[in-house]
């Protein structure tokens, strides 16, 4: 009787487990080791305090080119992530505030509104923080937020948008912010070969691709990081990504790349002997984070190059090698165990390869708008402003 009973039980646990698995609950897929399997994107999920709108979006989208969101006017987002380059940048390191230069390369937005973690070490959980932290990141936009109000405030066309998608009166950062998240929310990719073959019956991978996607989920074993719609499991992980050497080379690289230390709160004894980016470690301050990476989406990849958090890999087949070797050097001693060698043959590599590009559909490319001109305040402007705020609060 107790052993039929430890049977049933045993098996109602595994049922649990799958049906939980359905849902995709982190922890408890942590806890059962079953990775997401790889699935079409579905709609884009909306904040509920950040409602879509045309209005809100074609603001957005006219700020997102605004480099008067920002320190001098030369650096608005489209300056790191530009249509025309996989809305990246494609240098290793992205490009910096003037009179500096970045320390991660940068990341595309196409289908970022799917992440719950924004930036390679996570420090965003939406669209709308990652748009202020890159709008004022000493080596991004380094934008102050009074300065950049007032010159938004300066231009006719902003003020009216503003009122009409706010009802805020003078323009204010913070719906800045909103507005730029709901244009990113329309820059999506769902109609890529991958996706097509989930939801078209009269669609397929290639033969090729096929054999590919069998490499990824088994022998590869790609799907351990890179599963679910995303084809990311938002995780962290140290892979010994080798070190950018411009770190090496460069002198402002590396007083960049001092400024993060003290910025992030590191020990003077770390700031002094550390030579790599230690990545997730600042957010935690923990020992065994150091090295470590959210993983990317592998969506939209043929058009991102160079890869990694720090742009060392310059092509697709760079990456797929470096993963057939184990990954790189561990630094930190944190290096995750989840990677060994592969031995794939040449052939393997060509099918994984295919596959990995069906993530990616046509180039999604865009003209930048012409941006309103700025025009000086008078005081009757200003005071109206307000006035009308007033009483539309009472």
């Amino acid at each position: 009787m107790n052993c039929h009973y430890l049977k049933i039980n045993t098996a109602l646990k595994a049922v649990a487990i799958m049906v939980a698995g359905l849902s995709f609950s982190p922890s408890v897929m942590a806890d059962a080791d079953i990775d997401p399997p790889l699935a079409a994107l579905g709609p884009v999920p909306i904040p509920p305090d950040n409602e879509m709108t045309p209005e809100k979006i074609e603001l957005g989208k006219l700020l997102y080119w605004d480099g008067r969101l920002g320190g001098d006017g030369s650096m608005p987002c489209a300056a790191c992530h530009a249509p025309e380059l996989g809305w990246g940048y494609p240098s290793s390191i992205s490009r910096g505030y003037p009179g500096t230069v970045h320390w991660r390369n940068s990341q595309t937005l196409i289908n970022s509104a799917y992440y719950g973690k924004l930036f390679w070490a996570g420090g965003s959980n939406s669209l709308e923080h990652q748009a202020r932290g890159a709008a004022k990141g000493g080596v991004a936009g380094n934008g102050e937020s009074n300065v950049m109000e007032a010159q938004l405030g300066l231009v006719p066309e902003y003020r009216e948008r503003f009122e009409e998608v706010f009802g805020s009166g003078l323009p204010k950062v913070e719906n800045a912010w909103e507005a730029i998240a709901a244009f990113e929310r329309t820059l999506v990719q769902r109609d890529t070969p991958f996706d097509l073959a989930q939801t078209d019956a009269s669609k397929s991978l290639t033969a090729e691709q096929q054999r590919g996607q069998v490499l990824f989920e088994g022998k590869a074993n790609c799907l351990e990081c890179h599963n679910g719609a995303l084809v990311s499991d938002e995780q962290y992980y140290n892979l010994g990504v080798p070190s950018n050497k411009q770190w090496e080379t460069s002198g402002l690289a590396q007083i960049t790349f001092r400024f993060e230390l003290y910025a992030k709160g590191v020990t003077e004894a770390l700031y002094r002997e550390t030579k790599r980016d230690l990545g997730f470690y600042f957010r935690t301050k923990q020992k065994r984070d150091k090295g470590k990476f959210r993983t990317p989406s592998l969506r939209y990849v043929k058009y991102t190059a160079p890869y990694m958090h720090n742009g060392t890999l310059a092509t697709l087949d760079d990456v797929i090698e470096f993963y057939n070797q184990g990954g790189g050097e561990d630094a930190f001693d944190t290096k995750t165990s989840i990677l060994k060698p592969l031995n794939l043959t040449e052939s393997e590599k060509r099918d994984l390869k295919a596959f990995v590009l069906s993530f990616s559909g046509d180039e999604i490319l865009m003209q930048k708008p012409e941006l309103p001109p700025s025009r000086a305040l008078n005081y009757f402007e200003v005071a109206n402003s307000h006035i009308d705020k007033k009483s539309n609060k009472n």
